[in-house]
């Protein structure tokens, strides 16, 4: 089997089609290429097949995956649950079986991401103590429950909780301002603060304060 032509995708300048005999046969990144050594009238073995598909997938799953991190800040956890559907059979829009993309393949992108930093548990932490809710308010123990819930190591949690400006006083406060009309009865609003997280204390000291 011969390499035949190399062209370049045009939805995707980064990324080039590969032919063999005349024929198209997958897909790399520019880097890929490069990296690879591939080159128009390269003589290649099934096994070679084998490694450029797998580069291919590799490529393809780790452009996805960068996309996905850059759309906000996710936990480790998060992003290993992204990249464990990518494993997943799926059905195409004509009804056929597609196979997932093989573990090794999504392992090495999780590994690659952590490398380059995209994936940065105590980075997701800060911002998502940082950022939650940032205008509504949200209690301490709401946080490190929702932190615990997206795979946070509780010393990671507690030493971003420990540098926060955030306390639960001002973000009571938020709440208080924006839903004392919806909560006449103080009584309900201590509930409604409760569920939220809040201490019963700092509840009933900040609704006698707003009476005032």
């Amino acid at each position: 089997m011969k390499i035949t032509a190399i062209s370049p995708q045009q939805k995707d300048i980064d990324r080039v089609n590969v032919f063999i005999d005349g024929a198209y046969s997958f897909s790399l990144d520019v880097s890929q290429i490069i990296e690879l050594k591939i080159k128009v009238g390269q003589e290649c073995t099934e096994a070679d097949l084998v490694i450029f598909e797998q580069e291919s997938q590799f490529g393809k799953v780790y452009c996805r995956s960068i996309e996905y991190c850059l759309m906000r800040l996710h936990s480790a956890r998060e992003v290993r649950n992204y990249l464990y559907k990518k494993t997943r059979s799926s059905r195409t829009k004509t009804g056929e079986l597609k196979p997932g993309i093989s573990p090794d393949v999504t392992n090495r992108v999780f590994k690659r991401l952590v490398d380059k930093g995209y994936v940065d548990d105590v980075k997701f932490t800060k911002y998502w103590v940082e950022n939650r809710s940032l205008n509504k308010g949200v209690s301490v123990r709401k946080l490190m429950a929702e932190l615990r819930l997206k795979g946070v190591d509780e010393s990671i949690i507690n030493q971003a909780l420990s540098i926060t400006e955030r306390n639960d006083n001002d973000e009571m406060q938020k709440i208080i301002i924006k839903k004392r009309s919806h909560y006449p009865d103080n009584q309900k609003f201590a509930s409604y603060l409760l569920r939220l997280g809040f201490n019963y204390d700092d509840i009933k000291r900040a609704l006698s304060v707003s009476e005032d």
